[in-house]
């Protein structure tokens, strides 16, 4: 999956959106972290693009307003 986000790096018809990545199934022992997700997905190669990884459990909700929110935000002030 990095190499899919790297060729997203070059896409010109998206030099200006941002990314939000859903981390779900936190509520499991085993789900990995942001800095995990990071580095699997290679995002720390995307320097010139806006990106966020939000933790979410989708059976509980959690999360997933704050990272509507922070997509909306950040969608807001690029416009």
């Amino acid at each position: 999956m990095g190499l899919l986000l790297l060729s997203w790096e070059f896409m010109d018809e998206l030099r200006d959106a941002v990314l939000l990545v859903f981390a779900n199934k936190q509520d499991l022992p085993n789900a990995m972290n942001a800095a995990e997700i990071t580095d699997k997905l290679g995002l720390h190669s995307l320097r010139q693009r806006h990106w966020y990884i939000q933790s979410t459990c989708a059976t509980s909700g959690e999360g997933l307003y704050e990272g509507l929110d922070w997509l909306s935000n950040n969608i807001a002030n690029r416009a």
